[in-house]
């Protein structure tokens, strides 16, 4: 009960690029909130908005009918001036002056490291991970992945249609910079051929080629590589392969088609869990946390400690792709 009168008032955003589940998160940030006796605070566009301090008092009602919908109904915006000493400054002031005693991130990377400056200042911080990258060390899951990576998978599904009828090369390029979770995971669910992600290093070009000559010579009739976007020249190599095969070869860019859609299940309920492990930690007295997911369970960091973590992409897994793949 002490931990609830030191904790009256909780700022929730929504930070850098948008994922499925993000509202799902919201509104379990905000009701769990309110179902404690916490008045609760949104913060329109992220970090950009608390620089502008365009803030509103939320009740039920302005969750209701959400957790469906993609994208963020609190929206997000990048925010070069949170980068900088002087927009941190202002930013912890900011919640000082609004009488935020805690404030509830929910986004990837950037929007943590941005979370540790304002922790570093004096905030209370709790941070949710959602990212469709699944790039944060902290956690084993991260909000959006799933709805992402389903996605790409549909879309690999329909673009092997095309390559079959037309006999052709298909390079899907997915999202992840440098990360090849969703490469890696879509590509092995939909069968592809080849899949070519950031923590394999440089492209190499020629075994690509000669395994599509082994295959044609196999009797095969179409060959699907998926690349992630942190690997590029998507539009290179599919010039390339045509030039040295003879194969018609044709490169599509998924882009923000993965960032949207409504939530999976799994995203649905994760992003859940998560908004309300974030409440329940403020209530515990605990500050500058960041909620996970690892084997099976629900945890915190530190958010130092978090910020220390490292994550590798499983080579067994990446082994099994290649090994299954033609």
């Amino acid at each position: 009960m002490a931990a609830k009168k030191k904790i009256k008032i909780v700022g929730v955003l929504t930070s850098g690029g948008d994922a499925p589940g993000m509202n799902a998160a919201v509104r379990a940030v905000v009701r769990t909130g309110l179902d404690s006796g916490l008045e609760m605070v949104g913060i329109r566009r992220g970090y950009h908005g608390l620089l502008r301090e365009d803030m509103f008092s939320m009740n039920s009602r302005d969750v209701s009918d959400i957790i469906q919908r993609g994208g963020t109904v609190l929206q997000t915006a990048r925010s070069e001036r949170m980068r900088t000493a002087p927009g941190q400054k202002l930013a912890a002031e900011i919640c000082e002056k609004h009488g935020l005693d805690a404030l509830v991130v929910i986004g990837g990377d950037g929007s943590y490291r941005g979370a540790l400056s304002l922790a570093q200042l004096g905030i209370n911080v709790i941070g949710v991970p959602a990212t469709i990258d699944l790039d944060i060390a902290s956690t084993e899951y991260t909000i959006g992945y799933d709805t992402a990576v389903n996605t790409a998978m549909k879309a690999i599904d329909i673009i092997r249609d095309t390559s079959t009828s037309h006999e052709r090369c298909s390079i899907i390029e997915v999202m992840g910079r440098s990360s090849g979770y969703i490469a890696l995971e879509s590509g092995m669910a939909s069968g592809a051929e080849e899949i070519l992600i950031p923590e394999d290093g440089d492209i190499d070009v020629d075994r690509i080629i000669g395994n599509i000559r082994a295959m044609r010579t196999y009797g095969k009739k179409h060959y699907i590589i998926v690349i992630a976007e942190g690997v590029g020249h998507s539009l290179k190599l599919a010039k390339k392969i045509e030039e040295e095969t003879g194969m018609e070869a044709r490169a599509s860019i998924l882009g923000y088609l993965q960032r949207g859609g409504s939530p999976t299940v799994r995203d649905r309920v994760m992003a859940s869990m998560m908004g309300a492990k974030a409440i329940e930690l403020l209530l515990e007295g605990k500050k500058n946390r960041v909620v996970a997911y690892q084997k099976g369970h629900f945890v915190d960091f530190d958010f130092e400690e978090a910020s220390k973590m490292t994550k590798t992409l499983s080579k067994d897994m990446y082994k099994i792709a290649q090994a299954v793949a033609v």
